[in-house]
């Protein structure tokens, strides 16, 4: 199951922003962007909503204003360009508060404590190990599992909490740490190069210094993993420098 959303801000970009984060994230279903507080009123009214992605300064009513005037809020995260109303938002139990310009990084870390606050959260548990000898594995993208396959895999980057694994067809966004992952995934087939990238070593187009390309993205390979990267390379294709 998803949360069902609504955006609730007066500023164009902020709405188009948020819809298009919201897009990106499987667990996650857009039910409007309203522009005006009483629009989103209504809705709130007529429609269940799991969570509500509330901006702070509008005409009408401002976002705090909204949320006490509803007898049964759902989840909320305020986002807003103003630190000062952090604390009162606190105070109405906010899952959490985003300062603008909203980075996609910092949009999931709440996204992923809004859904695991919510009755249908699911746990965050490690990868689901394959039998011996199979070519994939299964990791949690929302509330489902999906096989990822080995070869369909280009590389896996991870931030904080949770790892993007990107492959040839999508991307999967999993609440893992990197370090977890890494322990089941074939070593004669994929590399860390940096403390945030894993690569597939069949994805890479090419070796630089400092960095390796997959296909249109560089990667960085940083000092503490180099020694270790080159060693790789050269047990797989001696000479390479």
């Amino acid at each position: 199951m998803s949360l069902r959303c609504l955006i609730v801000d007066d500023e164009p970009l902020a709405r188009h922003l948020l819809t298009d984060y919201v897009t990106k994230v499987s667990f996650l279903e857009l039910h409007a962007a309203c522009a005006s507080p009483l629009v989103a009123l209504e809705a709130l009214r007529t429609v269940p909503i799991d969570l509500l992605f509330l901006d702070m300064h509008m005409p009408e009513l401002t976002g705090l204003e909204l949320l006490r005037s509803l007898p049964r809020p759902p989840l909320v995260i305020f986002t807003t360009a103003h630190s000062e109303y952090a604390l009162p938002s606190y105070e109405l139990d906010a899952v959490d508060y985003l300062l603008k310009p909203i980075t996609l990084d910092r949009f999931l870390r709440a996204a992923h404590k809004a859904y695991a606050r919510h009755p249908i959260s699911w746990p965050v548990s490690p990868p689901t190990p394959p039998p011996a000898g199979l070519p994939y594995l299964f990791v949690k993208d929302g509330p489902k599992r999906v096989k990822v396959r080995w070869e369909d895999i280009l590389y896996i980057e991870g931030l904080r909490d949770y790892v993007t694994i990107y492959t040839h067809q999508q991307k999967i966004i999993s609440l893992l740490q990197l370090k977890a992952l890494v322990q089941q995934l074939p070593p004669d087939r994929f590399v860390r190069i940096h403390h945030s990238y894993i690569v597939a070593l069949e994805g890479l187009d090419a070796i630089y210094k400092d960095k390796v390309q997959v296909g249109s993205r560089f990667l960085p390979i940083s000092e503490s993993y180099r020694a270790a990267f080159r060693a790789v390379i050269d047990r797989h294709q001696p000479g390479v420098a």
